[in-house]
């Protein structure tokens, strides 16, 4: 039996290798085709938008998991699903919404604690149990998304582990040509310094900026390397065209967030498949109705309502909801998995109560 001994495999045009082989035996690939359940990102081809397409407020309001944040604005920007535009690319991978950012007029300049920007946060035991090993240098995770702007800008973004000491990592896009959908990849190494515990708290932060004012930024910011968490220095400072131009949009979609050092081609999930992901930190049931009957000789009785989610959510939610029984709820138990709703009423033997327009939410 013979061994044949090689480095790497490489395509005859090709200008790198497809497949590297180390000392140890081990090789990696750059392999092209769809491997399911990869993508640690949830909707990340921004499909689901479960409270709406479009929002003024801060916080998670229109595309799920995808949470925009803003602070010293003078006019608030807003948020929305888009289409992606027929015949471009990405609209020809497959992609056929993306999260929108639209500015508004900004008259009094950038000011240092001025920002706007769009957050993605994932749970520590997802990174945890991705299968990255991420205390070591020479292993890599890979996050890749499509950008469009309607300013020729270079953006900031970074990336803030608060698990043990907290750490951060800060890259760029890279300047954006106006108008253009630009696919943007960037291979984060490991670091001894990193924490991921296993469990469902807050255990990655990523932050892109389409302005952040000088309170949080440095000029002495080194990107594309981990560092202890600072604060007031979490990106280079920042180009204010954008953020000072009234009007200007920003989008994205396509983001995919995998282990290894290559980004593959985008997982494309079915929408009901990413929607029940989206269940687990939010789930809306506009305009339904849980009833629940009672029998009690007293002029005040007690009521209890209870239901069950679509799907248990990531910790005990938050729950609201229109009363619509006589009387007023006087406590209410949650789980993870379903909800009672304990009710005084002033109804008598075989009244009838209900409770409409159930809100639930456990988001990060």
């Amino acid at each position: 039996m013979s061994t044949l001994k090689v480095g790497g495999i490489r395509g005859v045009s090709a200008s790198s290798d497809a497949i590297t082989v180390g000392n140890d035996g081990t090789c990696t690939a750059n392999i092209t085709n769809n491997l399911s359940n990869r993508n640690i990102i949830i909707n990340g081809a921004m499909q689901v938008a479960q409270r709406g397409t479009s929002s003024t407020s801060s916080g998670y309001y229109t595309v799920d998991r995808f949470k925009y944040t803003y602070s010293g604005t003078d006019n608030a920007p807003t948020q929305s699903q888009s289409d992606v535009a027929a015949g471009t690319t990405p609209y020809t991978l497959g992609f056929r919404k993306a999260y929108k950012i639209t500015n508004a007029n900004q008259s009094s300049g950038a000011g240092a604690s001025d920002r706007i920007r769009l957050e993605v946060n994932l749970e520590a035991q997802d990174i945890a149990n991705s299968g990255w090993n991420y205390l070591s240098s020479s292993s890599f995770i890979t996050l890749s998304f499509w950008v469009k702007s309607s300013v020729a800008q270079n953006f900031y973004a970074s990336i803030r582990t608060p698990d043990g000491t907290a750490q951060n990592y800060s890259f760029e896009t890279g300047t954006l040509s106006a108008d253009t959908w630009t696919k943007v990849t960037k291979t984060i190494p490991g670091n001894s310094n990193l924490t991921f515990d296993n469990n469902n708290e807050l255990g990655w932060n990523m932050e892109i900026n389409m302005f952040t004012g000088t309170n949080s930024t440095s000029s002495g910011n080194v990107m594309n390397q981990w560092a202890a968490h600072d604060g007031s220095n979490e990106v280079p400072d920042n180009t204010s065209t954008w953020y000072t131009t009234n009007g200007a949009t920003w989008e994205i979609t396509g983001m995919q967030l995998e282990v290894g050092s290559v980004a593959t081609d985008f997982e494309h999930r079915p929408f009901e498949d990413e929607e029940h992901r989206c269940f687990r930190y939010y789930q809306n049931f506009d305009n339904s109705i849980v009833y629940a009957g009672f029998s009690d000789g007293n002029t005040t009785s007690r009521l209890s309502l209870n239901f069950q989610y679509m799907k248990a959510t990531r910790d005990v939610p938050s729950i609201s909801y229109n009363n619509q029984t006589t009387g007023s709820a006087i406590a209410a138990r949650y789980s993870t998995r379903m909800a009672s709703i304990i009710m005084n009423t002033t109804n008598n033997r075989g009244g009838t109560g209900f409770i409409t327009d159930i809100v639930i939410e456990s988001e990060l």
